[in-house]
């Protein structure tokens, strides 16, 4: 027997838009016990070595596994769980998928969320996050350089490669939010 629905938000934007910072003050305010977070960078395709050896980035929807995440959201949009892939962010691998059964709210975070028709279909409520590009690259060289190990340049030169998967790929999902 499935759960009751739950409320899902849907909070989308380029790499280091603050998605993560604004999910996190979501669940601290509503309650960890009442708020299941599902980060849709789970299901990425390849891993961070893969995407290098085949020059490709995660922010290209054939990078990642759309449809899985689409099954996914319908399970998840009738309250039944889930068997989620992972991908550890600190060092860029695929690693065991964890059990995740949906709460009375359902925040889903990351690049690609509303990429699809479908995926856009099982929101409730969906947010863009579109800071000023040098904002966004200070956090994104403060976040990378403490916690992933990059080099400054090193990030400005992922930012440069990434730039024109963020204007196909990521951008046209603004659109379709409720709230910029």
């Amino acid at each position: 027997m499935s759960a009751p629905r739950p409320i899902i938000i849907g909070i989308v934007g380029d790499s280091a838009a603050g998605k993560t910072t604004v999910t996190q003050g979501l669940v601290n305010i509503l309650g960890t016990e009442r708020v299941t977070h599902v980060c849709s960078d789970d299901y990425h395709r390849y891993d961070r070595h893969e995407r290098a050896e085949m020059g490709v980035s995660a922010l290209h929807p054939q990078s990642n596994y759309l449809d899985i995440m689409q099954l996914h959201m319908e399970r998840l949009h009738y309250g039944q769980p889930i068997l989620k892939p992972v991908y550890d962010h600190s060092d860029g691998s695929l690693v065991r998928p964890e059990y995740v059964e949906p709460a009375e709210v359902v925040i889903v975070e990351g690049l690609l969320g509303f990429a699809t028709p479908v995926l856009r279909g099982f929101y409730d409520v969906k947010v863009f996050l579109d800071p000023a590009d040098e904002l966004r690259e200070l956090w994104k060289i403060k976040r990378d350089t403490a916690k992933r190990g990059y080099t400054v340049e090193q990030v400005r030169t992922s930012l440069a490669k990434r730039r024109e998967d963020t204007a196909k790929s990521i951008m046209p999902q603004r659109e379709f939010a409720d709230i910029v």
